[in-house]
């Protein structure tokens, strides 16, 4: 396949091979993702995306040599521009959380539709953070509204906590794009907060909810 300048490079990592063809196989029907090459563990992929430099790696939690856990700490100190979205059948809330803060961008079960993949893929490489359904159900079981913020402002972080655009926020919370920038900012200035990795981070630890 000819590469376009403007596709999405990604790099498949899983232990099964069967997966990786099947993962492979299904994203390539996409006109904008490049599948450049695929590892069977965390030690390889970071190894290939040095060569590769893939704009995002869609790897497995659990595989041998170097896991996805460890190998995301690694992204992150090593080759920090390079998005990573993890992929597993765990479901457990401590497990995700442990990944998101070693710096993933996003956590997608195994069970999800194709499309929600993709979905999840894209949120990710646009600079957003993306957790497939029930993912985020384990994380944003309980409501916990934070003291310091105001109601709509807690809105506004549950929504940039699903990595959703500051248009995305005004349409579904049917205010202004210039409100929702307002409020972000308020939100940063409150919490001295002043990354989005940061944000999700918070939101996280204080159990909000979609």
């Amino acid at each position: 396949m000819t590469i376009s300048p403007s596709s999405l490079r990604v790099l498949l990592v899983d232990d099964h091979t069967l997966v990786l063809d099947g993962l492979q196989a299904r994203l390539e029907l996409e006109g904008n993702i490049d599948i450049i090459g695929t590892a069977s563990n965390g030690l390889e992929a970071l190894e290939k995306a040095k060569a590769l430099k893939p704009d995002l790696v869609l790897m497995d939690v659990s595989m041998p040599i170097l896991n996805g856990l460890e190998a995301t700490k690694r992204f992150k100190k090593e080759q920090p521009d390079i998005k990573i979205l993890m992929l597993s059948m765990h479901n457990d809330k401590e497990y995700i959380l442990s990944l998101i803060q070693s710096g993933a961008n996003g956590y997608v079960l195994k069970d999800v539709s194709s499309e929600e993949l993709v979905q999840a893929i894209n949120t990710v490489h646009q600079g957003g953070t993306y957790f497939s359904s029930g993912a985020s159900d384990t994380l944003f079981s309980q409501a916990n509204l934070v003291e310091e913020l105001t109601k709509r402002e807690t809105s506004v972080l549950k929504e940039l906590a699903m990595g959703f655009s500051n248009k995305e926020i005004a349409l579904t919370l049917e205010i202004s794009v210039r409100t929702v920038e307002t409020h972000r900012q308020n939100i940063k200035n409150k919490l001295d907060i002043h990354s989005s990795a940061g944000l999700v981070k918070y939101a996280i630890e204080h159990k909000l909810i979609r």
